[in-house]
């Protein structure tokens, strides 16, 4: 894992470096070559959007609005009560009333006891898609998948128009939408994004390893190719290098207007994007935020993390946020689910 220096916003996304395809294969159902010519899950394939900015844990971050839905780097769904028009008061002073506000980011992000609660729904199409998806992230990964009872907080598989998903666990019932052409991999990438996940390309240090080039990216879609840090948001990188083998990669043709490449290596060559499993790299990633314990994830010193809507710094086991009104980093605690400054 790459060493932060404290405070120093040099952020990247969920995701992880080595190039290594796995053995799984998932079951053929001729999508692998619609991801290669499409180039990236999507929510809404075809179909644009509205583009605008909206509040999520305290940042500005630019969203499609389809269909009554925030939509996010294309796959990614922010429903409307996890967003605000407006920025949103994230963390009180101590002693003071917290206003009956709208929750804004209302995830704590990872899934308790390593656990993801989930039903299919009856009409879902090629149900083995999530089986398979399923077992491959219990063969991997200290996560286990459990068919909902009666539990709050739950994924929902769905068939959809396309393949998409909401990051971590927002509470309630969120839905993994799975059209007819979405694979068992790109069941295996939304169930990535489902446990906390974000895209591969999007990290903050990308340009040592490829170039954007925007003029092939479709009009309209240039706020997918943005890295965090771009759009004031940060991410933790658990290994030293863009993965192109992750699960969670855009593929080099992703959102192109005229079958170009949109992503190249540095030596402006494509790559391959894989859709067979997870790499050594995304399980790195999954087993530092859900450790084979099951207690939850290790907050480490020098990371940043989501927790109850609000994206705080680890640093000598303590919380930190930095408050722009006083343009200063601000020591913060969580009492229940908000968060108050006590410095």
């Amino acid at each position: 894992m790459k060493t932060k220096q404290f405070f120093k916003v040099s952020m990247a996304a969920l995701l992880f470096a080595a190039c290594v395809a796995e053995d799984f294969e998932p079951a053929a159902t001729g999508a692998e070559e619609t991801l290669e010519n499409n180039t990236v899950e999507i929510a809404y394939p075809e179909t644009q959007g509205k583009i605008s900015d909206v509040y999520y844990a305290g940042a500005k971050i630019p969203v499609e609005e389809i269909n009554g839905e925030y939509i996010y780097e294309g796959d990614i769904i922010f429903e409307k009560d996890m967003v605000s028009n407006t920025p949103v008061k994230l963390v009180f002073e101590d002693g003071e009333q917290v206003p009956d506000q709208k929750s804004v980011g209302r995830t704590g992000g990872r899934w308790p006891n390593n656990v993801v609660y989930y039903t299919i729904d009856s009409g879902l199409p090629k149900q083995y898609r999530v089986t398979d998806a399923i077992a491959h992230w219990e063969a991997n990964t200290s996560l286990r998948f459990v068919r909902r009872t009666n539990q709050s907080n739950y994924v929902r598989f769905r068939k959809g128009s396309g393949c998409s998903s909401s990051v971590g666990m927002v509470g309630g019932r969120q839905n993994i939408n799975l059209a007819d052409g979405c694979s068992t991999g790109s069941t295996i990438h939304e169930i990535g994004h489902a446990v906390g996940l974000w895209h591969e390309q999007s990290r903050a240090d990308r340009g040592n390893w490829i170039t954007i080039q925007w003029q092939n990216i479709q009009s309209g879609k240039e706020h997918n190719f943005q890295t965090y840090v771009q759009r004031g948001r940060d991410g933790d990188e658990y290994t030293n290098s863009l993965d192109f083998g992750s699960i969670m990669m855009y593929s080099s043709k992703a959102f192109s207007k005229n079958g170009q490449r949109t992503i190249a290596r540095k030596d402006g060559s494509g790559y391959s994007t894989q859709r067979n499993g997870l790499s050594s790299g995304d399980k790195t990633g999954i087993n530092t935020m859900y450790p084979g314990s099951g207690g939850g994830e290790t907050y480490e010193n020098g990371n940043y993390y989501t927790i109850h809507g609000v994206r705080v710094y680890r640093w000598n086991d303590g919380w930190w946020y930095y408050d722009n009104n006083q343009n200063r980093w601000r020591r913060v605690e969580l009492r229940g689910t908000t968060w108050y400054y006590i410095s």
